[in-house]
This record gives C-alpha cells, sequence and structure tokens, in this order.
C-alpha cells in the first residue's frame, strides 16, 4: 500500500447511516414456519434484517427439514439471480436513456445552430433587398428629373447634329434598361430575404418541440439512473447476507450461527491454526488468506518511491479471492478512496476500526450501514489505487491513528502468519 501518515486515523468516522431499501422475498419465513416448529436461537443480527428476506432463525430451522432445506435453497437462490437480473436490466435501460438523451440534446444543438445561421442569412438578404430598392429608386428619380419622363423626345427636338443624337438616344436605351434591371434585381433580392425569414421561422418554431424532448429524455435518463443505483444498492446489501445464508443451508448442519461459530472454535482452536474468515475464540477472523508481504511500519513505498509510514499490513492473496471482516461491527465507508483503491471501513464499536484497501472493481459485497458478523465476506482481493499487485491492505485504527495489526490481532486468537489457508 502507498505510505500515508497515521494521523490520517483521526478522522470520525462515525457518521449517520440509513439501510438501503428492500425487495420482496418469496415468502420463505412462511414456508419454513409451516414446515418447522419449535424455538432456535436467532443471530443477533436478526433484528435489523428485512422481514421479507429470509432471516438466520428461518434458514437454520429449514436445515432441521430436508425438503424445508430444500425449497430455502431455491427461493434463496432465486432471490440472488433476481437481484442480479434486476441490476443488470435497469443498468441497461439507464445506458439507453443516457443515450436517448444525448441524441435529443444532439438533435435540439444541431436544429439551433440551423435556426441561427437562417436568421443571420435572413437578415443580411434583407439590408441587400433595401439597398437594391434604394438604388433602382435613386436612378430612376434621376431619369424623371432628367427627362420630364421623355428623354428620347427631348433629344430629337435638340436640334444637334445626327451623330450626337445618335449617341444620346443610345444612352437613353442604357439608362432605362439599368433602370429596369435595378428593380428586377430589387425584386429578387426582396423575394430572397422573405423565403430565408419564412425557413428561419420555421425552424424556431420547432426548437420549442426539439427542447422539450431533449428535457424529457433527460429525465427519463436521470429516473433511470436513480432505478439502477438503488438496484445496485440493494444487491450489495443484501447479496453477501443471501450467498452466505444459502451456503449454511448446503452444509446442511443441525446448528445456529452461534453454536457454528462455536464449533468452528472447537473444531480449529484459536490462533495460527484458523483458516482466514475462520472465528477465534475472542470472536475475530483473519481478514484473507496468503502470507505478509509488506508488514506495518515505515519504508521506501514501492509505489510512491517515498519513505514513510506503511500503515497496514499487506497480505499476498490471490486476485479475486475472499476478503473477511475482521470482527462483528457496521460499514461506516464501502467504495474509492484515493490510493488505497475499493475501500471498506468497519465501526467496531469498541474504539477500533479496521480498513480494506485496494479491492477489486465490482467486488465490494456490503454497503453503507450494514450490520457484519465476524468472518463474513465483505469483499474480493483486487489492485485498484496505488497498487502493484492483488493484495489486501489490512489497517486498524485505535485511538489517534493506526497500530500495528500483527499483534493486535495476535492478542485476539488470530495470526497473520503462514498463508492463512
Amino acid at each position: 500500500m502507498n505510505n500515508r501518515q497515521s494521523e490520517r486515523g483521526a478522522v470520525a468516522w462515525k457518521i449517520r447511516v440509513t439501510r438501503p431499501g428492500r425487495i420482496r422475498f418469496l415468502a420463505a419465513a412462511a414456508v419454513v414456519a409451516m414446515l418447522v416448529s419449535g424455538t432456535v436461537v436467532g443471530h443477533s443480527a436478526d433484528a435489523a434484517f428485512a422481514d421479507d428476506y429470509p432471516s438466520w432463525n428461518d434458514v437454520q430451522a429449514a436445515r432441521t427439514n430436508t425438503a424445508a432445506a430444500a425449497k430455502q435453497i431455491a427461493e434463496i437462490t432465486a432471490t440472488i439471480a433476481g437481484l442480479q437480473a434486476d441490476v443488470t436490466a435497469k443498468q441497461s435501460l439507464a445506458e439507453q436513456k443516457g443515450e436517448d438523451a444525448q441524441v435529443a440534446q444532439d438533435k435540439y444543438d444541431t436544429k439551433a445552430l440551423e435556426a441561427a445561421t437562417l436568421k443571420e442569412q435572413a437578415d443580411v438578404a434583407k439590408d441587400k433587398a433595401a439597398k437594391s430598392k434604394q438604388q433602382a429608386a435613386q436612378v430612376a428619380a434621376r431619369l424623371a428629373r432628367t427627362s420630364g419622363n421623355d428623354l428620347p423626345t427631348q433629344i430629337f427636338f435638340s436640334g444637334g447634329k445626327a451623330n450626337d443624337m445618335l449617341e444620346q438616344l443610345g444612352l437613353a436605351s442604357m439608362v432605362s434598361d439599368q433602370s429596369a434591371g435595378l428593380y428586377a434585381k430589387a425584386i429578387q433580392d426582396q423575394n430572397t430575404a422573405q423565403s430565408l425569414t419564412d425557413t428561419a421561422n420555421v425552424a424556431k418554431d420547432a426548437l420549442k418541440s426539439l427542447a422539450e424532448a431533449a428535457q424529457k429524455a433527460l429525465e427519463e435518463a436521470a429516473t433511470a439512473a436513480q432505478a439502477a443505483q438503488a438496484a445496485l444498492d440493494e444487491q450489495q446489501a443484501h447479496i453477501a447476507t443471501l450467498q452466505a445464508q444459502l451456503e449454511t443451508l448446503k452444509t446442511n448442519q443441525q446448528h445456529t450461527e452461534e453454536e457454528y461459530k462455536a464449533g468452528l472454535v472447537a473444531k480449529y482452536g484459536p490462533g495460527a491454526d484458523l483458516a482466514a474468515g475462520e472465528i477465534s475464540e475472542q470472536g475475530y477472523a483473519r481478514p484473507a488468506g496468503g502470507p505478509i508481504s509488506s508488514p506495518y511500519g515505515f519504508r521506501v513505498d514501492p509505489y510512491t518511491h517515498n519513505y514513510a509510514l506503511h500503515d497496514g499490513t499487506d497480505l499476498g492473496a490471490a486476485c479475486g479471492s475472499p476478503i473477511y471482516a475482521a470482527h462483528a461491527g457496521t460499514i461506516v465507508y464501502a467504495g474509492p478512496f484515493g490510493g488505497y483503491g475499493n475501500y471498506i471501513k468497519i465501526d467496531h464499536h469498541d474504539g477500533t476500526f479496521t480498513a480494506y484497501g485496494h479491492i477489486v472493481n465490482g467486488g465490494i459485497l456490503v454497503s453503507i450501514g450494514q450490520d457484519v458478523a465476524p468472518g463474513q465476506n465483505i469483499a474480493k482481493i483486487g489492485s485498484t489505487g496505488w497498487s502493484t499487485g492483488c493484495h489486501l491492505h489490512f489497517s486498524v485504527y485505535q485511538g489517534s491513528g493506526t497500530i500495528d495489526p500483527v499483534p493486535f490481532l495476535r492478542d485476539r486468537g488470530i495470526s497473520l502468519a503462514g498463508n492463512g489457508g
């Protein structure tokens, strides 16, 4: 991971969060209630989970009955597929609406430019027509003043020589022809100006409907984008829990999740014998598999080449492999976070926070405000942000900054030595 000063740990992460919306599950709780009787000890997160999703009580009850378990597996599988399909469909619609909005805006912009150009051409044509009219009128007035409207007669009776008379008659004919030509040109220029004005007005009128279409397309695109984001939030909020429930059912074990955790401790024992994600007696889990590739402490950062504090422990796990919550808590951040890349931070409500960096794009499986259990799969290993290869950057925040995760977890029954397999 990049080098960062531990003072950044002093940033307050206890923000107010809200839970995403919930979708309707296939009445799994009702099915299980009909098939199974008896009292089952529930998971502590049940009260916070939506009534229309299967609860951990439902999952535990279904495991005691083969038929109920099979039905529950089918329903959870369908729910997961439905969440994924809903996200895909809404994202596809949002992309299409976005393209429609751009096309509508392009049409408006093109027509607006056309209308402005036509208006400019019409204005130029009007000026030209006015000048042509003025020029024709000046020539006609000059002709009238010169001959009293009968220039040929005046020349004939002037008494001049024959050659002079012929020359003057030729000039008179030229003046008359020029006057007629100027008049015809003035009429033509006026007609051109009127035609351009009419065309410009038509283009201007078309702008209103195009503007309305562009606005409507933009609103539809915004609505579709919001729906796609809501579907993605819904999926991220519940997919990890649903997958955990599905896996729990497939184990076909006859005990509650609390009993399951106790069984893991009894089976594996605390400390180095626990695999990644398995829970220690103190309620902690190794956050990922793989050996330590870079310890906590000052070093020359391989990405920035600066000498500064490496504020976490890097675990060199394979790309796409799971990342687990080190302890129970609440997600206070899940998203991009500068050099950490895609990043999750968990408040453990005891003055301690843990953070998980460089998560693969699309690999965040939880959302802000979600409660998580120790050992819950919350993300997938990646190499986003300031990273030179796939690994987990795991940090522990306590007090005013970060502390070394290795002794912290060792005191809680978890060893980061070895591969965590």
